[in-house]
């Protein structure tokens, strides 16, 4: 399921389900399958945006439900599957064709070690899927617990997007292409607390600074979107150790002071 859906309510469909959210959803599908076609025909980069482009209907999708009360559990078991595609299956064959296959050359072992990886991944995004919608109305809405698929998709995606964009070859990169995928994979499946931004109300006024940063976003964006994207997602990816850090931090320093 989508991080970002709302809790699926019981309401009665009758013998239909709601089109317009669906819509959202079967587009994210789509993305997801076209990337998968794209790799295997060697275009990588229409892959790599092509995910992106999942990543967007993704997120809508839930929006529109809450705004049109078009929420059922149909959409959310629909929704959690396309998400196994679009961002577990799909990144990890784009990966598999892009860079680990590649390791084949190096031995037989490594050969495996690549095809194993990707496979990693996938499992670790359906356990992340699994986990999240056994965990819907009990954990803190406020944060993930493991790193979303869709932003470990783009993270990964978003690697192979600049590679191709700077004309890195993938033989290049094909040890760090590893560690990557097997490091998203394994951060998905953590513990380590991933802000949600589902309290972020944008209908409240924000300082006129605020409105000049989100012009500067998209002005970088437009120049330079695959450095940008990754950038920013693979930040955020950091962001979950760096938030377990703080709080372990900050509660040893309250017991060593309650201890004197």
């Amino acid at each position: 399921m989508d991080d970002s859906n709302p809790k699926p309510t019981r309401k009665s469909l009758g013998k239909g389900i709601f089109l317009l959210p669906n819509l959202f959803t079967t587009g994210a599908l789509f993305a997801g399958f076209y990337a998968i076609i794209a790799a295997m025909k060697g275009h990588f980069d229409t892959a790599a945006i092509a995910i992106f482009l999942a990543f967007l209907l993704d997120g809508l999708d839930g929006r529109v439900a809450r705004l049109t009360n078009t929420q059922s559990a149909f959409g959310a078991e629909y929704d959690s599957l396309s998400d196994m595609v679009s961002f577990g299956v799909a990144p990890a064959l784009v990966m598999y064709e892009w860079a680990l296959v590649n390791l084949a050359d190096v031995s037989v072992l490594w050969g495996k070690l690549g095809w194993l990886a990707a496979f990693i991944y996938t499992t670790c995004t359906a356990l992340r899927l699994a986990r999240f919608n056994t965990q819907i109305g009990v954990a803190d809405k406020r944060y993930f617990q493991g790193l979303a698929c869709p932003a470990g998709a783009a993270v990964v995606m978003g690697a192979v997007w600049v590679c191709e964009n700077y004309g890195i070859s993938s033989h290049e990169v094909i040890y760090a292409a590893l560690v990557l995928t097997l490091v998203v994979g394994m951060l998905m499946v953590s513990k380590f607390p991933y802000y949600s931004f589902k309290d972020l109300d944008l209908r409240k006024r924000v300082p006129f600074v605020a409105v000049l940063i989100v012009m500067l976003i998209f002005v970088f964006l437009s120049i330079e979107p695959p450095t940008l994207l990754f950038s920013g997602f693979f930040l955020y990816m950091l962001s979950g150790p760096i938030i377990s850090l703080f709080r372990w931090n900050r509660n040893r320093q309250r017991l060593a002071g309650s201890g004197e």
